[in-house]
């Protein structure tokens, strides 16, 4: 079996859908969100090194299966929300996926054929500036809201 691009998007329906428009060519999975977060006891902000975050994989099992989904993959495509969530969403997939394959990061607004068929044409980079600002806004949330409760 040739290998094929794998593509990443955060809803099983929208993978149901992403896959009927990319065919057989492509193999298309869903991360159901979030793999990984803050614990939810604990600070987990080190405020001695750069504020560095510690975060815990909160879904095993679909890490799992797109590892060994990943194991066959030509190409990685991560199409994710194209907001701070989804692009940090993307972003931590990649970190807990380890892919020794070409990654690139796939955005678009509307599920239609065709501007599904652009978005794989015109895929990016990781803007890790939009990853930056949700790992902020999450360290600004933990740090005051978590003193607070």
């Amino acid at each position: 079996m040739a290998a094929k691009p794998l593509v990443i998007v955060e809803s099983p329906a929208k993978a149901k859908t992403i896959g009927q428009f990319l065919g057989k060519d492509f193999n298309v999975m869903a991360s159901v969100g979030h793999v990984v977060d803050l614990p939810s006891t604990g600070l987990c902000v080190d405020v001695d090194h750069d504020f560095k975050l510690t975060y815990e994989v909160t879904k095993p099992e679909v890490i799992k299966g797109l590892r060994a989904a990943l194991k066959e993959a030509s190409d990685l495509y991560l199409a994710t929300d194209e907001d701070r969530e989804g692009e940090a969403i993307a972003w931590h997939l990649k970190e807990q996926l380890k892919p020794r394959v070409p990654v690139r990061r796939m955005v678009f607004h509307e599920i239609t054929r065709r501007a599904i068929s652009e978005a794989v044409d015109k895929s990016r980079d990781l803007n890790m500036g939009l990853v930056d600002a949700q790992e902020t806004r999450r360290t600004l949330d933990r740090l005051y809201g978590y003193e607070v409760s």
